[in-house]
């Protein structure tokens, strides 16, 4: 087979799979035969059903002998959309259900980009711990947390397992007081495409984020990495300043601190 056929395949699937999960083929709707999309994409058949074979794996589509080939009625549909400055705490308003993965857990010396952003002193040591988070039962993040040692060493691989991160620092009596993020894009490496379910180079969202104590101390640094086919950000901006400075900003969330007290423990949990 021509080493150009994967390539043509991909393509396929990824545009059949855009059409899927924007609706334009939506569910239960047949899709055209294999015949007919080879001819409406000028490749071989064995390319058409390469790209149908993945589709099926991914639970996208349904071959049903003697009918066709028919776009699942259990595809969710374009990704979550959350608010940037609260991240999680929507879902559980929405129906959704998360739950977490430890992947791994331990103590190592921080790179000098954490030593700096956490304003670390010399020879201290931070908590790593590497997390998986699924949306009704499904990947979607990659999140690697950096704690220092002083405050990790309050709970346990067992509670962090089990308790979210932000709860766990509050029961050390740590108080987050602000937090710094950025967000950007990058590709996904062998072992976070494995734990995403992706393929490797996949296209994921970035977002690093740095929490602050009260006295500007670094108490958590949080890299997560998203699946941007099932989770995206957005953030309302409203404009701001005087005539001749007007500008857009960020509009406050509607979630207050108190409502998202009230909330049950997977919303809790969602929140890191």
């Amino acid at each position: 087979m021509s080493s150009v056929e994967p390539l043509k395949a991909r393509r396929l699937y990824l545009l059949l799979r855009d059409r899927i999960l924007s609706g334009e083929a939506g569910p239960e709707s047949r899709l055209p035969s294999e015949p007919s999309l080879a001819e409406e994409h000028r490749v071989s058949r064995v390319t058409v059903r390469r790209a149908l074979d993945k589709l099926a794996t991914e639970g996208m589509i349904e071959r049903r002998p003697g009918s066709g080939t028919f776009v699942s009625g259990r595809v969710t549909g374009a990704p979550v959309i959350a608010d940037f400055s609260n991240v999680l705490t929507h879902l559980v308003e929405m129906g959704r259900r998360t739950d977490v993965r430890l992947l791994s857990f331990g103590y190592v010396a921080p790179t000098p980009a954490l030593m700096e952003g956490l304003k670390l002193a010399a020879g201290e040591r931070v908590q790593r711990s590497v997390r998986v988070r699924l949306i009704d039962g499904q990947p979607f993040s990659y999140l690697v947390t950096h704690v220092p040692e002083r405050i990790g060493i309050s709970y346990s691989e067992g509670d962090l397992a089990s308790t979210p991160l932000l709860a766990l620092l509050e029961r050390s009596g740590i108080v987050a007081e602000r937090a710094s993020q950025t967000i950007g894009a990058t590709l996904a490496s062998p072992d976070i495409a494995e734990a995403l379910e992706l393929e490797i180079g996949s296209p994921l969202l970035s977002l690093t984020r740095i929490v602050f104590g009260p006295k500007g101390e670094g108490v958590e640094h949080l890299h997560a990495l998203y699946r941007p086919d099932r989770y995206s950000f957005q953030m309302e901006l409203e404009r701001a300043g005087g005539a001749r400075a007007r500008r857009w900003s960020p509009v406050p969330s509607r979630a207050s601190e108190a409502e998202e007290a009230d909330l049950p423990p997977g919303a809790r949990d969602a929140r890191n």
